[in-house]
């Protein structure tokens, strides 16, 4: 084999599908390759490459912060199905891997695959996360807080139910033509915020509407600052957008550009724009941490203020260094003196430490 991508996430099968399209021999190690992905993937439409596989798309979205934001940009729920697939000619090895080098991977029992190793097994280390509790409600049900063809990227009222002061948004969007997903969401929290108060919080928005709560739930932990790997690709390479926890549309766009390089004897990694940006998101993440919970909403709607050109710079710019630079020095200018001082000199707030967790 030529490459041996360990991890068979959305990252990993990207790159061994674009490595195969190089015609690179490769495999996939996957701990449990027929395991259904439950979480739901997804993005701004126009984040997506244009073979990216959509379930269902919308043309418009929304935000509620202190006031509402209507957002001129289509938002897609990525089909994890075909999301899944993989060509034929790439090789997916069910095992769990005990240790690896650059060249070869080994296998609990002993065997050993040998190739280029690239690190696709997510997000490691870190203490900030993302967290959520969704449910899946027929559309009809969903119309008090999301309405056709449109998603709902996030909506600061406070619910009815919360026995902590941490900041939570409901995010909603379709995931197929009749059905809708409701989530409760902590975007960020040291350490995440738990999945029993997200729970309690989102039953509570069911309930004001008159909504049972369904059989089943979507939970979501996602490490925001994890640390970024040499060689990794996607999450484990520090993909992971901190103020957002994103990183499948980077992925899927990234792919074709990590097996050019690997098919021409280079190593996968990110340019030094993109460490650089990583670094100024993190600390746009440390700002958000030591927030207090009611300047939260707040922070968002200078943000949803901007220009749409700074909006998708910061959001979507992973290498864009001059764009990201400039969106947050004119978010910090258009910031009150109490809100710039902290983002200036972000302290550890009650909301990180002084609450259940």
């Amino acid at each position: 084999m030529d490459v041996v991508v360990v991890g068979g996430g959305p990252a990993g099968r990207a790159l061994a599908r674009a490595c195969a399209a190089r015609g690179l021999g490769t495999t996939v190690v996957d701990p449990n390759p027929e395991r259904p992905w439950r979480a739901t993937y997804a993005a701004w439409a126009d984040q997506l490459p244009a073979d990216a596989p959509i379930a269902v798309s919308v043309s418009r979205s929304r935000a509620v912060t202190t006031v509402e934001h209507v957002i001129a940009r289509g938002y897609a729920v990525l089909d994890n199905e075909r999301l899944r697939r993989l060509p034929d000619d790439v090789r997916v090895v069910a095992g769990r891997v005990v240790g690896w080098s650059a060249g070869e991977v080994a296998l609990a029992g002993g065997r050993v695959l040998t190739g280029l190793v690239v690190d696709a097994t997510g997000a490691a280390g870190g203490r900030a996360a993302q967290t959520a509790v969704g449910v899946v409600v027929p559309a009809e049900r969903a119309a008090p807080f999301v309405g056709a063809d449109e998603a709902l990227i996030m909506d600061w009222r406070k619910p009815p139910a919360a026995t902590t002061t941490d900041p939570t948004f409901l995010y909603a969007i379709p995931v197929s033509a009749d059905e809708v997903l409701l989530e409760e969401t902590s975007l960020a929290r040291r350490p995440g915020l738990p999945l029993d108060e997200l729970r309690r919080r989102l039953h509570a928005r069911l309930a004001a509407h008159g909504i049972p709560v369904p059989d089943g739930e979507e939970r979501v932990r996602i490490a925001l600052d994890g640390r970024a790997r040499n060689g990794a690709f996607g999450a484990a390479a520090g993909s992971i957008h901190p103020a957002t926890g994103y990183s499948v549309a980077a992925a899927l766009r990234r792919a074709p550009v990590a097996a050019a390089a690997i098919a021409d004897g280079r190593p996968v990694a990110r340019s030094a724009a993109e460490r650089v940006v990583r670094g100024l998101r993190l600390k746009g993440l440390a700002a958000l941490l030591a927030m207090r919970p009611d300047d939260v909403p707040e922070f968002f709607n200078h943000f949803f203020h901007l220009p749409d050109n700074l909006q998708r710079a910061y959001l979507d710019g992973d290498g864009d260094l001059r764009g990201t630079v400039l969106a947050m020095l004119r978010l910090f200018g258009s910031a009150d003196w109490r809100m710039r001082a902290g983002l200036a000199f972000p302290v550890q707030s009650a909301k990180t430490s002084g609450t259940p967790g």
